[in-house]
């Protein structure tokens, strides 16, 4: 997708010019990490012959990296603004994204891995936070949407190039792509040095707009300077996040967290089907993400977000049990096609999480302390992403399909239970059930 289209498309969900000119530099990004991403693997292994081992081990020290270091940036981003660290992070994510094309040593692969992750940890939560301090009430609800619905564009496309391009047998194939890829994180640092003003400091404590309250505008370019003042005690204090973030944990463990392992592995070894299986199941996941989520933003204004999680943990629960099922069928089309409808129904649940998750989040953040709530669920990102996989493997690896579908279908019925709870401590604007102005139709 083009910067143009990204805009155009961002705009007839009404979003405003700031929050378009971000989601162009976002497309951008996502187009590289589509030609890089599901290749990091394979490269390593096949094209410069390190062990398996070795790469799957640089694969886990990138999660740990971040587990470290997101909190500092949570910090940072409150003393600092939003902006610089996410200019600093992206140029970073570049230089090791670049690296890569030269590696060919298992240190090297562990060094060029930290300064990745290095990067990436100073990417995510300033993004998120970026956009709630330009963006309020339905928009920024919207404006998380069409950003995620542009990530799976963007990686879709950049997956599609890639598979017409890599040869394991040329290594410079892999390297080209490496670098195209850096540069893509230099057009949305570009985008973001032109957004002059916006995203460098937040406003003081006292100073605070609630970007919750219809009256009130969401914070501006010219906004007077933050205080990252209160810290993480608190975030922590903040009842209604802690709560919010043990139902995301549970979320994102029992849904996303599985997707990576249980999808490949129930797909191949207990459907017995073949590999290209695996590909088409996630192609109808990326389509139908692409294909509906502009649909399910204008659905889902105005509905309480609580109910709406809620919604989510029963897609998810029915996916996985579909997922299941599908290891009863003797015909392999047919176990296929299970397969493939409930990574579409996942998605389904991928895009009202999407928008709903962040918005709650942004919602909930003083202005101080937004940068601290983003990094508190990245941080939730990083540790479903090693529960679930981790546990889906084990389970999965000793052939305990039945013990793995009851715990991953009860753990989402039991985090939308949780869900709908939270009714009852968030405000209706919170919850999504007040929308300040008309509701696009």
């Amino acid at each position: 997708m083009t910067g143009t289209d990204a805009a155009t498309t961002a705009g007839r969900v009404r979003l405003g010019p700031e929050v378009r000119r971000l989601l162009v530099g976002v497309s951008a990004a996502a187009v590289g990490n589509g030609l890089t991403l599901p290749l990091l693997v394979v490269y390593l292994s096949q094209v410069r012959e390190l062990p398996t081992t070795t790469a799957g081990l640089v694969l886990a020290w990138v999660s740990v990296i971040g587990l470290v270091l997101v909190p500092f940036v949570g910090s940072l981003v409150d003393r600092v603004g939003p902006r610089p660290v996410l200019v600093v992070g992206l140029l970073v994510e570049a230089a090791g994204v670049a690296l890569l094309a030269t590696v060919h040593t298992s240190p090297q692969a562990f060094a060029v891995g930290t300064l990745l992750a290095a990067g990436a940890s100073a990417s995510w939560a300033p993004q998120s936070a970026l956009i709630g301090r330009l963006t309020r009430g339905p928009e920024r609800q919207r404006a998380f949407g069409v950003q995620f619905m542009l990530l799976n564009l963007g990686i879709g496309v950049g997956g599609l190039v890639s598979a017409v391009v890599v040869d394991v047998a040329r290594p410079g194939t892999f390297e080209v792509l490496y670098v195209v890829d850096a540069l893509t994180y230099l057009v949305y640092v570009a985008v973001l040095l032109r957004m002059r003003g916006v995203g460098r400091l937040p406003v003081a404590p006292q100073a605070v707009v609630d970007g919750d309250d219809p009256g009130k505008p969401a914070v501006g370019p010219d906004d007077p300077a933050p205080v990252g003042s209160g810290g993480y005690r608190e975030v922590l204090r903040d009842r209604r996040l802690v709560r919010f973030a043990l139902v995301s944990l549970a979320m994102l463990t029992f849904g996303y967290g599985s997707v990576e392992v249980g999808i490949p592995l129930v797909t191949t070894v207990e459907a017995g089907l073949d590999v290209s299986w695996v590909g088409i199941a996630y192609a109808a996941n990326t389509f139908t993400i692409v294909a509906v989520q502009l649909v399910v933003l204008r659905r889902i204004e105005g509905r309480s977000r609580s109910r709406l999680i809620a919604l989510v943990a029963l897609l998810w629960a029915g996916c996985w049990a579909v997922v299941a099922l599908s290891t009863l069928s003797a015909v392999p089309l047919v176990a296929g096609l299970m397969i493939c409808l409930a990574t579409a129904v996942f998605a389904i649940g991928e895009t009202i999480w999407s928008p709903v998750g962040p918005a709650l989040t942004n919602d909930l953040a003083p202005e101080h302390l937004r940068g601290r709530y983003n990094a508190v669920t990245s941080l939730l990102w990083n540790a479903s992403g090693a529960l679930g996989p981790g546990v889906t493997a084990v389970l999965l690896g000793s052939g305990a399909i039945g013990l793995w579908a009851a715990l991953v279908v009860g753990g989402c019925l039991l985090a939308g239970w949780a869900a709908l709870g939270m009714t009852r401590v968030l405000t209706p604007s919170q919850d999504g059930r007040a929308v300040p102005g008309p509701v696009p139709g």
